[in-house]
């Protein structure tokens, strides 16, 4: 009865606490596209990822009945870094949905006309608020709305202490007249927190004594099995530890004769290292911060998370062997040279192989359709040599004579001409740790890839196209596969078909260095057009500082090289996420998503005749 009352209680409290309008609440995810596409075509930039805010304690003073309930502790601002846009992940302060989503609007267009937050809180979001309005004039009678809604949530100046009073003044004025406030005046406690105001990112706390990051160890165990891993969609804080050595004990002494003074054994089911947690992931989501510290041990069950934790450092020590590869530093803007190290793989124990069964009446309905696209041989008529003679022609020119005419033009001679499509198409397959994910009940990512690839190659053997087919994998810049599956002198033929049918998944996605490597084997090739086909199911990532915003501008700079040189990337990717980066990397008409990934392999021979017939 006493847990029942007392839920009753908290349920009441809880909701007459609430200030929220559940009904009219905005994810991010609901925008998501949208805060990409009008974060970069208001000039912010491209290289930023939009992702999810952490929440917060504020620390401000709340309503009296919001501290009896524990509730509105806790905030998620808006903050910005050099890498990342972070957003609430979802807004209902607001009795209307339309104003909220305007909410969001705003902190896009905000971000998109100013710079990180550095200095005095309070001046440098008047400066960016002026900013954008003088930017951005159609935001203003926006702004005015959410000015006077947000002031309407606020707690009344006259309700404050002194000192409170004057930092909600301040505010005040500076919402409803940016650039008149010079300064925030002392208070004991924190403001609290202004919803139309972006926030400077949260400190990165790193107490470790001695370096320990992913990017200097060398003994990694192997990958995971892609089902074992959970993905956790919530920004999370955290901060770098020392792991525990297991030394502390008590604190004051004890004998331990005593303990069976004190009672009788009891069975308990005692908690001990080797049990696996069961839900990592619930447990870590009631945590305000995760405590991040590296030790030697095998743990059973992984947790991929979205920390606010910076990128681990860089590491600068030359390469020497291998085949040795620049990387572009986004940061320094410079071209770092023999940063990377990239392996050239033959595939072994791949035996030749016929065309599997599965995929024989899609080969052949494609090869049907791939077969319009031959070359074809026709003959030209009025030529001034040739290996035949043009009857018409001649007939022509003899009546010309006899009438009088003798200035014949034309040519009395038949040719006969091949006409061929000058190309070379390289396709580089994403080998990386992903592709052992489940789409179906039936078939895997790398399983979709195999088969893609399988029917690209009788489509293209069936035109006589000159084509190579390779695949990438990476564990950090030293180790780089790069699978050769079909090289340009090759004809395709049975054992092409073996080395696709032994492709496996490998590590991560260093996707600039691969793209680097195709570039030299294309600008080898003669071919008028040159054609480099990505196919990818996520984001370029690895185990050091090349996850986040430096693997997108190294893939970047990449692609760049490569368009300079004459050659034409394109992208073919399944990850549903791509929309918000691919734009910045191949351009708004260099790439394409597919929904459907059990659709890549009738969709990519397609893809090439339309990219081919431009």
């Amino acid at each position: 009865m006493e847990e029942y009352v007392g839920d009753l209680w908290h349920r009441f409290i809880t909701r007459s606490a609430r200030r929220d309008y559940p009904d009219a609440i905005v994810h991010l995810e609901d925008i998501e596209k949208t805060a990409g596409v009008l974060f970069r075509a208001l000039g912010g930039d491209p290289g930023l990822r939009v992702a999810s805010a952490a929440e917060v304690e504020h620390g401000g003073r709340r309503r009296w009945l919001a501290r009896i309930a524990h509730v509105e502790e806790r905030v998620a601002h808006a903050t910005r870094d050099a890498e990342t846009l972070n957003l609430p992940p979802s807004l209902a302060l607001f009795p209307e949905r339309a104003a909220n989503r305007d909410l969001y609007l705003w902190l896009i267009a905000q971000a998109a006309a100013s710079e990180q937050v550095r200095g005095e809180w309070i001046v440098a979001n008047q400066r960016a608020t002026a900013l954008t309005l003088a930017r951005y004039p159609g935001f203003a009678a926006r702004y005015r709305r959410l000015v006077d809604a947000s002031l309407a949530l606020r707690l009344p100046i006259d309700k404050l202490p002194r000192d409170e009073a004057a930092v909600e003044r301040a505010i005040r004025q500076a919402l409803a007249e940016p650039g008149s406030v010079a300064a925030l005046p002392a208070s004991k406690r924190p403001p609290q927190p202004v919803p139309l105001w972006l926030y400077p990112s949260p400190a990165q706390l790193d107490r470790r004594t001695r370096p320990d990051d992913d990017s200097t160890r060398n003994d990694d165990p192997e990958p995971p099995d892609s089902e074992s891993i959970e993905v956790t969609q919530k920004r999370q804080q955290a901060s770098r530890e020392d792991a525990p050595d297991g030394k502390d004990g008590f604190i004051l002494p004890f004998r331990a004769e005593s303990l069976m003074s004190f009672a009788e054994y009891v069975k308990v089911n005692r908690g001990l290292d080797e049990d696996p947690d069961q839900d990592v992931a619930k447990a870590a989501a009631d945590m305000d911060r995760l405590a991040i510290a590296r030790d030697n041990k095998t743990i059973a069950s992984r947790v991929r998370f979205d920390l606010d934790l910076p990128s681990a450092a860089a590491d600068d020590i030359p390469l020497e062997s291998g085949i040795l590869l620049p990387e572009w530093d986004w940061k320094k803007r410079q071209l770092k040279k023999n940063q990377c190290s990239l392996t050239v793989l033959e595939a072994r124990d791949a035996p030749p192989i016929a065309v599997p069964e599965r995929l024989l009446k899609p080969v052949r309905r494609i090869r049907g359709q791939f077969e319009s696209l031959t070359p074809s041989r026709r003959w030209l008529k009025n030529q001034p040599d040739g290996s035949e003679l043009d009857v018409d022609a001649s007939v022509r020119a003899w009546s010309d004579r006899r009438a009088g005419h003798n200035d014949n033009i034309y040519g009395n001679y038949l040719k006969l001409e091949r006409r061929e499509r000058d190309l070379a198409c390289l396709v580089l397959a994403d080998l990386s740790l992903s592709t052992d994910a489940w789409v179906s009940d039936s078939a895997r990512v790398i399983d979709v890839i195999r088969d893609s690839l399988m029917l690209f190659a009788e489509a293209l053997g069936a035109t006589g196209d000159n084509f190579a087919l390779y695949g990438f994998s990476s564990r950090r810049r030293e180790h780089i596969r790069f699978h050769q599956i079909k090289t340009f002198g090759e004809k395709h033929s049975a054992a092409t078909r073996g080395r696709i049918a032994a492709l496996k998944p490998g590590y991560y996605t260093r996707m600039g260095a691969a793209i680097r490597q195709a570039h030299r084997i294309l600008d080898r090739q003669p071919n008028a057009l040159r054609l480099m086909l990505i196919l990818s199911d996520g984001k370029p990532n690895d185990l050091d500082h090349y996850d986040g915003r430096y693997g997108i501008e190294d893939t970047r700079m990449s692609l760049i090289e490569a368009r300079n040189a004459g050659i034409k990337p394109f992208c073919v990717t399944i990850d549903k996420e791509g929309e918000g980066y691919l734009p910045h990397l191949f351009g708004p008409a260099g790439f394409t998503v597919i929904r459907k990934p059990e659709e890549l392999p009738a969709r990519l021979p397609m893809l090439y005749a339309q990219l081919t017939a431009r």
